[in-house]
C-alpha cells in the first residue's frame, strides 16, 4: 500500500509540474516580433478637430469593432484621438498593413472611419495649452453591466496637480453619457495622466487583486519617475462607477526616483536619461509569451535642457534667442524603440519581494528603420500611442506626422510570432 500510495504521490507531483512548466509563460524577446508594415488613416473634415493631423496622443484596441469588415487577419477596430490641441476621439477600421520600401504613404491601405470626432471630456476639464490623454477599452467584468472607454486628461506642465483626471465613457461616441472624473487616490497626476492601457485578467487575479485598468506617465526631466510608471486600478471594483470626484484605490507596479523629491536620488531606469520620452504602453500577453513593453523615443549620449544645436539654458538671465526646435531636453542622440519588462518582476513587485524602483528593461528593440518621416527638431514627438490585440498578436503605434506632405499620423503594426 505504502510502494501504491508513493507512487501516486509521484505521479501527481510530475502532473503538477507539468501543468505549471506548460503554464509558465516565456519572457517575449524583440526577435519574436515581426514588423507587417503600415496603414494610413481616415481622411478627415475640414477643421483640426475633425482630422488626423498632428494626431496619435492615444489609442485603444476594440476587439468587438467593425464586426463587419473584411476576414483578412486583422479583425476589431481602433479608437484614437485626433488633433493634439483637440484630442476628439474616433474609431477607425483596420486595414491590412503594406510594407513601403520606398516610404511612400501612396503605397498603404487608408481605413474606414466607423465612429465619427467626439469630444467625450466631461464638461469639468478645462481646455489645456499642452494635454496628455489615455484611452483604454475594459470589457466587463462579473459585477459590471457593461463595457468601457476609460480615459484620463491632465496638463503637461501642473507639477502639483493631484485632482480628477481619470473618467469613463459608452463606447458608442456618440451618447452623451459619461461617469467621473476620478482622483487616483495618493497619487500625482505627473504620475498616472497619459498612458492608459489594461493588463490581462489572470494575471490581475493572482497578483493585483483583480485590477485590470493601468496607467501610468513619463514627464520629462524626471519630475515625476527617471523612467516610465505603472499604477494598476479598478474604478468598478464594486460592480457600479464611483460618483464623481471620488478618490480610486490603486497600486503602484513601477515608479522610479523623482528628482523633485530628492535631486540626488539614483533609482532611477538604467539608462536612463531626462530627455527620453516614452508615449505609449501595452501589456503583452500573446502565444506563451509576456512582456510589459513601453514605446517612444530614447534619448543618448549627452543630455541637456536648452536648445537642439548644443545651446545649454542657463539659470540666469541673459537668456539666448530661441532657434528652430524649441528649448526642451536634448540628447546627442535619440532612438525610436521598444524597450521590454518582465511581467514576472512586476507580479514581485505586487507582493513585497521587490520594490517598485527594482524591475529594469531586459531588452529592446530600435525601430527607426521603419519610420516614414524623423524630424530633425522636436524628435521626442515623433511616436504616440500604442495598442494590442493579444488575441491575434498585433501591436500598433502612431506615428506622428508619418505622412509628412499632409501632415497626417500613420499607424504602424507589429506581430509576435
Amino acid at each position: 500500500m505504502k510502494s501504491i500510495a508513493l507512487g501516486t504521490l509521484l505521479c501527481l507531483t510530475a502532473i503538477a509540474f507539468s501543468v505549471s512548466a506548460t503554464d509558465k509563460k516565456k519572457p517575449l524577446q524583440p526577435a519574436d516580433i515581426e514588423y507587417l508594415g503600415a496603414f494610413r488613416l481616415p481622411a478627415g473634415g475640414t477643421q483640426d478637430a475633425q482630422t488626423w493631423n498632428y494626431a496619435g496622443s492615444a489609442m485603444t484596441f476594440y476587439p468587438k469593432g467593425d464586426s463587419e469588415g473584411a476576414n483578412d487577419g486583422f479583425p476589431g477596430s481602433i479608437l484614437g484621438t485626433g488633433h493634439e490641441q483637440h484630442q476628439h476621439v474616433s474609431e477607425f477600421s483596420i486595414p491590412k498593413p503594406v510594407i513601403s520600401k520606398t516610404k511612400n504613404v501612396k503605397d498603404l491601405n487608408r481605413a474606414k472611419c466607423l465612429q465619427k470626432f467626439t469630444d467625450i471630456r466631461d464638461a469639468s476639464f478645462k481646455e489645456y495649452e499642452m494635454p496628455r490623454v489615455g484611452l483604454a477599452y475594459l470589457e466587463k467584468h462579473s459585477r459590471q453591466d457593461s463595457d468601457y472607454l476609460f480615459y484620463t486628461w491632465a496638463q503637461h506642465l501642473d507639477e502639483t496637480a493631484t485632482g480628477p483626471s481619470l473618467g469613463a465613457h459608452k463606447l458608442k461616441l456618440a451618447d452623451t453619457k459619461s461617469w467621473g472624473p476620478w482622483k487616483i487616490d495618493g497619487k500625482s497626476n505627473y504620475l498616472t495622466a497619459d498612458l492608459l492601457f489594461t493588463i490581462p485578467a489572470k494575471w490581475a487575479e493572482k497578483n493585483s487583486s483583480g485590477m485590470r485598468l493601468a496607467m501610468g506617465r513619463y514627464r520629462d526631466g524626471g519630475q515625476s519617475s527617471q523612467g516610465p510608471t505603472i499604477i494598476v486600478c479598478d474604478p468598478a471594483a464594486n460592480g457600479a462607477l464611483p460618483k464623481k470626484g471620488a478618490s480610486i484605490k490603486n497600486k503602484t507596479l513601477l515608479r522610479y526616483s523623482n528628482i523633485m523629491d530628492d535631486p540626488k536620488a539614483s533609482k532611477g531606469m538604467k539608462g536612463y536619461t531626462h530627455a527620453d520620452a516614452w508615449n505609449g504602453a501595452v501589456w503583452a500577453d500573446s502565444k506563451g509569451k509576456q512582456a510589459m513593453i513601453f514605446t517612444g523615443i530614447k534619448g543618448e549620449g549627452k543630455c541637456w535642457y536648452g536648445y537642439g544645436d548644443g545651446t545649454v539654458w542657463p539659470e540666469e538671465p541673459p537668456y539666448p534667442p530661441e532657434p528652430a526646435g524649441g528649448r526642451g531636453w536634448w540628447a546627442t542622440k535619440f532612438t525610436p524603440m521598444f524597450i521590454f519588462y518582465n511581467p514576472d518582476d512586476l507580479a514581485k513587485v505586487a507582493s513585497g519581494k521587490m520594490k517598485p524602483h527594482q524591475p529594469q528593461p531586459y531588452a529592446k528593440m530600435d525601430i527607426s528603420k521603419h519610420l516614414f518621416n524623423i524630424p530633425k527638431n522636436r524628435i521626442w514627438m515623433m511616436l504616440g500611442a500604442t495598442c494590442i490585440d493579444n488575441k491575434n498578436g498585433l501591436i500598433y503605434m502612431f506615428e506622428h506626422n508619418g505622412d509628412a506632405e499632409n501632415s497626417e499620423s500613420i499607424v504602424h503594426v507589429w506581430k509576435i510570432k
